[in-house]
C-alpha cells in the first residue's frame, strides 16, 4: 500500500470534486478519532492493487507490520483505476459523497426499485434536485427520507427538468445501493 503521485491523486480529486465542489477540502482534512493516541490523525489515500482506499493514518501506521501481498484491504474502498488509467468511483464511497454533496437528487418511493436495479433517473421519478445544478455535475440520489441510495451525472440542468416530459432523463447513473448484490463478487 502507497501513496498516490501526483497525477493519481490529481486525477481522484477532480472526480471527487465533481461531487463536493468545495466540500472536497472537508474530506482531505477529516480528522481521525482512531487509535490511541489523544491528539486524532487525519484521514488519506492509498493505493493498493489500482484499487483507491480512505484510510485513518493511524491505521495505515500499524499496517506497514503487514506485507504487501497479503494486505486486501484497508480503510473505505473509494474507486479503482482501470486499465486505461482513468479513476472510477465505487458505490463503497457514497457515505463519502452523500456527506459533502454539493448537488442532490430525492427520488419519489414509486421509483426508488428501478434505480436501485441500475435504470437512469426519469423525469417522473424525481421528488426534488437542488437548486443550480447543470448538465454534467456529479449528483448524490437520495430517497424522500434522506437515505443515500447511489450517484450519477446530471443529464439535464434545473431548470431543464421544469419542462421536460415525464420520460425523460434527469440523472445518468453510475453507481447504486444495490450493486452490493448485483456485483457481490466484484467488490
Amino acid at each position: 500500500m502507497r501513496a498516490l503521485d501526483e497525477k493519481e491523486t490529481t486525477a481522484v480529486f477532480e472526480k471527487l470534486f465533481k461531487f463536493t465542489g468545495n466540500n472536497l477540502k472537508n474530506i482531505v482534512e477529516k480528522p481521525s478519532h482512531e487509535g490511541p493516541e489523544g491528539n486524532p490523525g487525519r484521514c488519506c489515500f492509498r493505493l493498493q492493487k489500482n484499487r483507491v482506499y480512505y484510510v485513518s493514518e493511524a491505521l495505515v501506521k500499524r499496517a506497514t507490520n503487514i506485507s504487501r501481498d497479503k494486505l486486501i484491504s484497508l480503510g473505505t474502498c473509494i474507486g479503482k483505476f482501470t486499465k486505461g488509467g482513468s479513476f472510477h468511483l465505487t458505490i463503497q464511497s457514497l457515505n463519502l459523497l452523500a456527506d459533502n454533496a454539493k448537488h442532490k437528487v430525492w427520488l419519489k418511493p414509486s421509483s426508488e426499485m428501478s434505480y436501485l436495479y441500475g435504470n437512469h433517473v426519469l423525469k417522473g421519478g424525481l421528488g426534488r434536485i437542488t437548486e443550480n445544478t447543470s448538465a454534467g455535475d456529479g449528483v448524490v440520489v437520495f430517497s424522500m427520507s434522506d437515505v443515500p441510495l447511489g450517484f450519477g451525472i446530471a443529464a439535464k440542468s434545473t431548470q431543464d427538468c421544469r419542462k421536460l416530459d415525464p420520460n425523460g432523463i434527469v440523472v445518468l447513473h453510475q453507481a447504486d445501493i444495490g450493486e452490493y448484490l448485483r456485483m457481490e463478487d466484484d467488490l
